[in-house]
């Protein structure tokens, strides 16, 4: 929340379409890169929806990746 200048009771729009988002994800899953457990290049706020659609499966990583990079480069507070 940091990185974006977000607080608590701002609305956090999902990184894919905008919407509410309510859960973050790990792009990659935890037991695969634990060192990136907690690092904002590895955490993408998403839906519900769009968390079980995409989150924790193989063939979404990199796809999830490349969004979460541009929504970085374009929404950061270092942009």
């Amino acid at each position: 929340m940091k990185f974006f200048d977000y607080g608590e009771e701002d609305f956090i729009p999902s990184e894919l379409s905008g919407k509410r988002a309510v859960d973050i994800n790990h792009i990659h899953p935890r037991s695969q890169r634990p060192d990136l457990l907690n690092d904002i290049t590895n955490l993408i706020a998403l839906t519900r929806e769009e968390h079980d659609r995409y989150g924790d499966k193989k063939q979404w990583v990199e796809f999830l990746q490349n969004i979460h990079n541009e929504f970085m480069k374009n929404h950061g507070k270092n942009n």
